[in-house]
C-alpha cells in the first residue's frame, strides 16, 4: 500500500501531500490536497500508528476527508481532477482517491477512511465496478454520500428509470416494455407489422425506437417506415468518429428484452443536462447520433457541444430528476419536440467536459455542501456563506438594497463595415419571373437573402452580360456597368450568406421617374422592378470584442456580479443563471450584424466558449415579428418622408444658417444640434468642401495603387485598396449630380466611410481625412437625428411608427412573462407576485433586445418626449434631459436599460413596493481627435462623505474642465484586466475602484466615476503587432458606462406611461398627421425616398454651447469609467 513519490511541504516544512508514482502517464497529476489511498490511513492502521508522527502528518485542524471511489479511468480523468483540485482549495477539505486495485482486491475494512464518499458505478478497463462492495463500505463507515449508492442499481435498468420518471410526473416518450422472461410470458406479446409493432397491446408506428432494458447496452435501434425507404439506424457507443450506422434491416430483434418507444422529431440535436445538486444544472447540445452517425469534433478531436438555455420547466425537471434518483451529480438526456421536453435517459454520475466555468461551479457547490453537512459535526469554524443567487438582493443607485426582479435592455449592434447600396431599374422578363416565383406580387416587394435565391440573381446577371457582349444592339435595358457591379458583389467571398448581402425587388407599375444622377435617361413606359443590392455592414472583429466585453460588464448588475471568483468577474450571474433563478431571453432583428452582436454579447455575459454561430443558433431568437426590432427603410411613414423633404430643402440653401433656420432645424434647442449648425455655417459651401476632400482622397488612393509597394496592401478586415477606391468613387459620383446640387441622403454614407477609415485604416496616412471626418460629422449630426423628427410631435409620431410593438413588449415584460411559462409570471402590484424569495418560481428575468439605430432613436424619443416625467417639477429628469441633449451620437452598442426592483420591506399593495430605474449609455466612444465629450451625472447615493464633493459637479458647462478619457496603452491593459470590482459598503453604492485608478500615475481619485458599470479593459485576442497591416493594431474604442437617467420611478408610473403611449396609437397617429400637414412646405413635395442614415458622431465638448442649471443632491460628474477593449480598432456609423 505504501507509495513512493514526491513530497509536498508547507511553509513550516511539514508534509501535506504525496504525488503518487501510481499515476499513469496519460492521467492528470494530482495537486496539493489530493492524495492516493497509500498516503492515508486505512481502518486497520488507525490505531497502529498513533505514535508515529514521522510517518503521517496531521494538520492542526480536523480535516474533512472526501473519498473518491470509482474506477481509475473515471477517478483520474481530467474533469474529476479539475474539480477535486478546486475542492482542495477549501481550507478544511482533503481529497483521497481510492486506487482501483484496492477497490477490486481489498476487503472494505481495508479501504481508506473518509467522511464524505463520492462513489459511482462504471465499467473499468477490464472489470466492472463492484457496487456491492461500495454499498457494504457505506454501511460500515456511514460517510456522507454525494450520490446514493442503492439507487444506482435502478439506474442500470431502463425499465426502473422509466418507472421512476413516470412516478415523478416527468414527461417521457410513450413507451412499452417487452420482457422476454419464461416466468413472465404475459409481458412478451409482440406483433410485428410492415410499418408498425404492437407491444403488449400498445401500437408503435414507424419510426419507433428499440432500446435494450440494460442501460449499459448502447445498441439502440431506430426503425424507419417503408415510405421513407425502410431499414434502421443502429446507434452504439462512439467508436472514433462514428456513433451510428444505417442498416437495411427492418425487422426488430427477436432475442432479449427491450423498451419500445415513440420516436420524437427533434431538430437534430440532443440536449445533455448535468446537475450538481437540485438547484444547479448545466446544459449542452450535441448533434444527435441518429442524424447521420458522424461525430462532430473540433480541432482537438473533442466532440463539439453547443451551449443551451434551459426553460423554467426544464430546470424544474432537472431538479426532479436529481431528487428522484438521489444523485447529486447526475446527467440525463432531454429531447425537445413538439413544443415539449422529454427525458429519454438518466445516466447517473456524469461530468461536463472542457468547461472551466462548470468546474468552478461544481467544486463550489460540492464544497459548500460538504462543509454545510459536516463542519458542525466536527466543530470546524465555518460559517455558511450567503450565496448571491439565493436571495437576489443588490444595491440600487439610490443607495438602498432591493431584490432585483427584471432587467430589460435595448442595445444597438456593434462596429461594422460601411453599408453599401446600389439601385437599378430592371425590365427583363427573367427578373419578373423571379419576382413571381417567390411571391413578390402579393405585397409588391420581395427580399432575397437565401443562397439559392442569390444564385438565381447572379445567374440572370451573368446571362444578361453575356448577351450584351454578343449583341451590342440588343434591347436589354439593364445598364452594363450596374450589371457588372451586381455580378461582382454577388461573387464576393466565394459563397453566399444572407448575413452580408441581400437583394430587394420592388414592383413599379409605371416605371421609375428620374431621381438622381445615376439615372442618365428619362423614364420609360410600362411596369418595371426596382432592384436594390445591399452589401457590407458586417460585424467587424472590433464589434465582436465590444459586444463580448459589454456582456461581461453587464454581469455587475446582478446579484454577486461585483465579485471575482476563480478568475471570473461577475460569477454571481453565471451561478444565478445555472441555478434556475435567471430567466433569460435574447432577441435580435434579422440583420446579420445585429444577430452576431447578440451572440457575442451572450458569449461574454454567460462566459460561453467557442464560435458565435452555434451560440446564435441556440440562444438568440429572431424577433422579426410585427416589426418589433426590424424596420423597412424603403417604406418610410408619410411623416418621415415629409420631414426628410423639408430637411433636404433647408440643407440646399447656399447661405449661412439664419435664426429662422435654427428655429426650423433645432426647435428643441439640442446643444449638439446647435453646435453642428454653427460649425457648418453655409451648408452648400460645406458640401463643396466635403466633395473636394473626397476627390482628393480618391486621387491619393489611385496614386497608392500605382505604387508597386502598395498594390497588394491589405487593409482592415481583409479589404484591398481597390475595394476602398470603389467605395469612395461611388460616393464621389453620387454625392453631386450633373446640375451641381448635392444629394443630402449621401451624407450619412460619407460619414460612415470616413469614420471607418479614420479608425481602422489610419496607417495609410491619407491627407485631410480628419478634416473630412470633422465636416461630414457635423453634417451627419444634423441629418441623422432629425430624420426621426424635427419637432416634438414629429419625433413622437415617427417613434411610434418604428417601435410601438417593442414598447408593448417592454410593458408585458414588466408586468409578466409574455411566453407561456407560468412559473415565471411577474404580475406587479398584486400580492401573489410576492412569493417567498426562496421559492423555485422566483426569478430574475432578463430580456435583451438587439436592434438598429432607428429603434434606439425612436425608443429614446418616446422616453424623452412622451410625457414620462415633467422637467419643471422633477429636477433629476431635467438633468437627464440636459445630458441627453448634449449627447451628439447614438453610437454602436448604445444601451437603454430598464431595471425593476422589489422592496420586500414595503407593503405588497404599496406603490413603493416596486422600484424602476432608467439608465442610458451612448455606446462606443468616438475617434481619437475627440478630446472632450459630454459626461453624464453618474448618480451616487447621498451621504455625508458625498456632500463635500457636490460643489459644481455634474454640469454640462464644466465639460472643458473634465479630463479626457484616454485609451490605455497596451502595457497597461493587462495590469488592470483582473482588477476586482469593489462595492463601497459605506454608502451602499456601486463605486468602482480599480487598482489602476488608485495606484497608477495619472489616475487620481477624482477620476472615479459612480456609475452602474465598472472599469474593465481587455486586450483582444485578435490584436497583432504594429506593422502587420492586417486586422489592425489599434485599441478597440471603449464604451461609455451606463448613466442613470432616473432612479426613483414607481412601477405604476412606468406602466401608466407605457399604456398611454401604446393605446389608441392609430388615433394618435391620425391626429398628429392632420396637425402636421399644415406645417409642411408644398414646394418640398416630390422629394424622393432617401435611405436611412447612419448615426451622428460625438462632437468635442469644447464646441458645445454653455448651459447653466442647478444640480440635485447626490449628483457628481467625473471622467467616465469605461468598458474598454484592446484589439482591432472600431469604425462607426450607420445602422439599421
Amino acid at each position: 500500500m505504501s507509495v513512493a513519490g514526491v513530497e509536498g511541504r508547507d511553509q513550516h516544512g511539514n508534509t501535506t501531500f504525496l504525488i503518487a508514482s501510481e499515476n499513469e502517464p496519460d492521467q492528470e497529476p494530482k495537486k496539493e490536497g489530493m492524495k492516493n489511498a497509500g498516503d492515508m490511513r486505512t481502518g486497520e492502521e488507525e490505531h497502529e500508528e498513533e505514535d508515529d508522527d514521522e510517518e503521517y502528518y496531521s494538520p492542526p485542524e480536523r480535516q474533512i476527508v472526501v473519498g473518491i471511489c470509482s474506477m481509475t479511468k473515471k477517478s483520474q480523468s481530467k474533469p474529476m481532477t479539475q474539480i477535486m483540485e478546486r475542492m482542495c482549495k477549501f481550507e478544511y477539505i482533503t481529497v483521497v482517491i481510492f486506487p482501483e486495485e484496492v477497490i477490486l482486491n481489498e476487503p472494505v475494512e481495508r479501504w481508506p477512511l473518509c467522511d464524505c464518499l463520492i462513489s459511482f458505478h462504471s465499467k473499468g478497463t477490464n472489470e466492472r465496478f463492484p457496487l456491492d462492495k461500495a454499498v457494504e463500505y457505506a454501511k460500515l463507515r456511514n460517510p456522507l454520500l454525494i450520490n446514493d449508492l442503492k439507487m444506482q442499481y435502478y439506474i442500470q435498468d431502463r425499465r426502473e428509470v422509466y418507472r421512476i420518471l413516470q412516478e415523478e410526473g416527468i414527461d417521457l416518450p410513450r413507451y412499452a416494455v417487452l420482457t422476454r422472461d419464461p416466468d413472465r410470458p404475459e409481458e412478451c406479446n409482440l406483433v410485428e407489422g410492415e410499418d408498425q409493432v404492437e407491444v403488449n397491446g400498445e401500437v408503435f408506428p414507424k419510426p419507433f425506437v428499440e432500446k435494450p432494458v440494460c442501460a449499459e447496452d448502447h445498441n439502440v435501434y431506430i426503425y424507419y417506415p417503408t415510405s421513407a425507404g425502410g431499414g434502421s439506424q443502429r446507434l452504439f457507443r462512439k467508436i472514433g468518429s462514428r456513433s451510428s450506422v444505417y442498416s437495411p434491416e427492418s425487422s426488430v430483434r427477436k432475442t432479449g428484452s427491450y423498451i419500445y418507444e415513440e420516436f420524437m422529431p427533434t431538430d437534430g440535436t440532443d440536449v445533455k443536462v448535468y446537475t450538481v445538486g437540485p438547484d444547479y444544472a448545466h446544459a449542452e447540445a450535441r448533434k444527435s447520433p441518429a442524424l447521420d452517425g458522424k461525430v462532430e469534433r473540433d480541432s482537438e478531436g473533442k466532440e463539439i457541444r453547443y451551449p443551451v438555455m434551459l426553460t423554467a420547466m426544464e430546470k424544474l425537471v432537472a431538479r426532479k430528476v436529481c431528487l428522484a434518483f438521489k444523485q447529486t451529480v447526475c446527467g440525463f438526456d432531454l429531447l425537445r419536440a413538439n413544443g415539449h421536453s422529454y427525458v429519454c435517459d438518466v445516466n447517473g454520475f456524469s461530468f461536463v467536459k472542457n468547461s472551466m466555468k462548470y468546474y468552478d461551479d461544481c467544486a463550489k457547490v460540492l464544497g459548500n455542501m460538504v462543509m454545510r453537512e459536516l463542519a458542525p459535526q466536527f466543530h470546524i469554524p465555518w460559517s455558511i456563506p450567503m450565496e448571491a443567487e439565493d436571495i437576489p438582493i443588490v444595491p440600487t443607485t439610490s443607495g438602498t438594497m432591493m431584490e432585483l426582479r427584471c432587467v430589460i435592455a435595448i442595445i444597438r449592434h456593434g462596429d461594422r463595415t460601411p453599408k453599401q447600396k446600389m439601385k437599378m431599374e430592371v425590365r427583363h422578363p427573367l427578373f419578373f419571373e423571379l419576382f413571381e416565383k417567390y411571391g413578390g406580387y402579393k405585397s409588391g416587394k420581395l427580399k432575397l437573402k437565401k443562397p439559392k435565391q442569390l444564385q438565381e440573381v447572379l445567374d440572370i446577371a451573368r446571362l444578361l452580360l453575356a448577351e450584351l457582349g454578343q449583341h451590342t444592339d440588343c434591347e436589354i435595358e439593364e445598364k452594363k456597368g450596374k450589371l457588372e457591379q451586381l455580378k461582382t458583389v454577388l461573387e464576393m467571398y466565394g459563397h453566399f450568406s444572407g448575413i452580408n448581402r441581400k437583394v430587394q425587388l420592388t414592383y413599379l407599375p409605371n416605371g421609375q421617374p428620374k431621381a438622381s444622377s445615376e439615372e442618365e435617361e428619362g423614364p420609360k413606359e410600362g411596369p418595371s422592378l426596382l432592384l436594390v443590392l445591399k452589401w457590407g455592414g458586417e460585424l467587424t472583429p472590433a464589434g465582436r470584442v465590444q459586444a463580448e466585453e459589454l456582456g461581461r460588464a453587464f454581469r455587475c448588475m446582478y446579484p454577486g456580479g461585483q465579485g471575482d471568483y476563480a478568475g471570473f468577474p461577475g460569477c454571481g450571474l453565471l451561478r444565478l443563471h445555472s441555478t434556475y433563478r435567471h430567466d433569460l431571453k435574447i432577441y435580435a432583428s434579422d440583420e446579420g450584424r445585429v444577430q452576431m452582436t447578440a451572440a457575442a454579447f451572450a458569449k461574454g455575459l454567460l462566459a460561453l466558449e467557442g464560435e458565435l454561430t452555434p451560440i446564435l443558433v441556440q440562444m438568440v431568437k429572431s424577433a422579426n415579428m410585427n416589426g418589433m426590432l426590424d424596420s423597412d427603410s424603403e417604406s418610410l411613414t408619410d411623416c418621415q418622408q415629409r420631414v426628410k423633404a423639408r430637411l433636404h430643402g433647408i440643407m440646399q440653401k447656399d447661405q449661412d444658417f439664419t435664426e429662422a433656420d435654427y428655429e426650423k432645424l433645432a426647435p428643441t434647442g439640442s446643444p449638439s444640434l446647435v453646435n453642428s449648425m454653427k460649425i457648418i455655417g453655409n451648408p452648400v459651401r460645406t458640401c463643396d468642401k466635403v466633395y473636394a476632400l473626397i476627390q482628393s482622397l480618391n486621387s491619393q488612393i489611385r496614386k497608392r495603387l500605382e505604387d508597386p509597394k502598395s498594390a497588394n496592401l491589405q487593409l482592415y478586415h481583409s479589404e484591398t485598396l481597390e475595394l476602398m477606391l470603389q467605395r469612395w468613387s461611388k460616393l464621389e459620383r453620387d454625392f453631386r449630380n450633373k446640375s451641381g446640387r448635392y444629394d443630402i441622403s449621401k451624407i450619412p454614407d460619407i460619414y460612415d466611410c470616413v469614420k471607418y477609415d479614420t479608425q481602422h485604416n489610419s496607417t495609410l496616412g491619407l491627407e485631410d481625412t480628419l478634416e473630412l471626418f470633422r465636416l461630414s460629422r457635423a453634417l451627419a449630426d444634423i441629418v441623422i437625428p432629425q430624420e426621426y423628427g424635427i419637432n416634438t410631435s414629429e419625433k413622437l409620431d415617427i417613434a411610434q411608427a418604428y417601435c410601438l410593438p417593442l414598447m408593448k413588449k417592454i410593458q408585458l415584460d414588466l408586468q409578466r412573462t409574455h411566453e407561456d411559462e407560468a412559473v415565471n409570471k411577474l404580475h406587479p402590484l398584486w400580492f401573489r407576485y410576492s412569493r417567498g424569495v426562496m421559492s423555485p418560481g422566483r426569478h430574475v428575468r432578463t430580456r435583451l433586445y438587439f436592434t438598429s439605430e432607428s429603434h434606439v432613436h425612436s425608443l429614446l424619443s418616446i422616453f424623452r418626449y412622451g410625457g414620462l416625467l415633467d422637467v419643471v417639477k422633477d429636477q433629476q429628469w431635467k438633468q437627464a434631459m440636459d445630458y441627453l441633449g448634449a449627447v451628439p451620437e447614438l453610437n454602436y452598442m448604445t444601451q437603454i436599460v430598464i431595471m425593476l426592483y422589489e422592496d420586500n420591506n414595503k407593503d405588497p399593495s404599496s406603490e413603493e413596493r416596486f422600484h424602476v430605474e432608467l439608465h442610458f449609455s451612448p455606446g462606443v466612444k468616438g475617434c481619437e481627435d475627440e478630446e472632450k465629450i459630454p459626461l453624464g451625472f453618474g448618480f451616487r447615493p447621498a451621504s455625508a462623505e458625498n456632500q463635500e464633493k457636490q460643489t459644481n459637479q455634474g454640469s454640462l458647462e464644466d465639460l472643458s474642465e473634465d479630463e479626457p478619457d484616454r485609451a490605455l496603452p497596451i502595457s497597461e491593459v493587462n495590469s488592470i484586466r483582473r482588477s476586482p470590482l469593489i462595492r463601497n459598503l459605506k454608502t451602499s453604492s456601486m463605486e468602482v475602484l480599480s487598482e489602476a485608478s488608485s495606484s497608477s500615475p495619472g489616475y487620481s481619485s477624482k477620476g472615479t466615476s459612480y456609475r452602474l458599470f465598472p472599469t474593465c479593459s481587455r486586450q483582444s485576442s485578435e490584436i497583432k503587432p504594429p506593422g502587420l497591416g492586417f486586422e489592425g493594431c489599434s485599441m478597440v474604442p471603449s464604451i461609455y458606462p451606463l448613466e442613470t437617467l432616473h432612479n426613483s420611478l414607481s412601477l405604476k408610473q412606468v406602466d401608466e406611461f407605457l399604456n398611454a403611449v401604446c393605446e389608441d396609437s392609430s388615433d394618435a397617429h391620425a391626429k398628429t398627421m392632420k396637425a402636421l400637414s399644415a406645417l409642411f412646405d408644398t414646394s418640398s413635395q416630390g422629394y424622393g425616398q432617401t435611405p436611412t442614415y447612419p448615426p451622428p458622431r460625438a462632437l468635442s465638448s469644447s464646441e458645445s454651447p454653455v448651459r447653466t442649471h442647478a444640480h440635485p443632491p447626490g449628483y457628481c460628474s467625473a471622467s467616465p469609467s469605461t468598458v474598454s477593449s484592446a484589439g482591432p480598432s472600431t469604425h462607426n456609423s450607420v445602422n439599421q
